[in-house]
């Protein structure tokens, strides 16, 4: 019944993800052109929406779906890896015209050459993956 529930937030997830123009090329290409508040709106928005549920989270104790004991904890500090990430991540993002949430997306709403850019999202995850025992930590 969970993968039920999951399924269900997914599709819903996708379709106001694609009413909202938030997988939209021209959308995403506005943004990094900085003509157009909309995407902005949006990732300003989820953000909140992300800080309010994990201060909600941390406060009230709340464990997952499944009972299972969980906490959050802190990351390691460091601007290096984060710097470095978020370029990688930008340069795919302006490159591919979407980011992972709208590539399932466009992959549903029927765009078949955004397998291409899913593909090499999932490569460069498992390069990562490969090499991360080898990066400075």
């Amino acid at each position: 019944m969970k993968y039920f529930t999951y399924l269900v937030i997914g599709i819903f997830f996708g379709i106001v993800m694609f009413k909202s123009e938030a997988a939209s090329w021209f959308r995403i290409y506005e943004m990094f052109q900085f003509g157009s508040f909309h995407m902005y709106g949006i990732i300003g928005s989820a953000l909140a929406l992300g800080v309010i549920g994990v201060q909600l989270i941390k406060r009230k104790n709340i464990k997952p779906l499944d009972g299972s004991e969980m906490s959050l904890q802190p990351k390691k500090k460091g601007i290096a890896r984060y710097l470095i990430g978020g370029i990688i991540f930008g340069l795919g993002w302006a490159l591919a015209g979407a980011c992972p949430g709208p590539m399932y997306v466009l992959a549903g709403a029927g765009y078949g050459s955004i397998f291409i850019v899913i593909f090499g999202a999932l490569a460069g995850t498992f390069l990562y993956g490969i090499l991360r025992k080898h990066l400075p930590h």
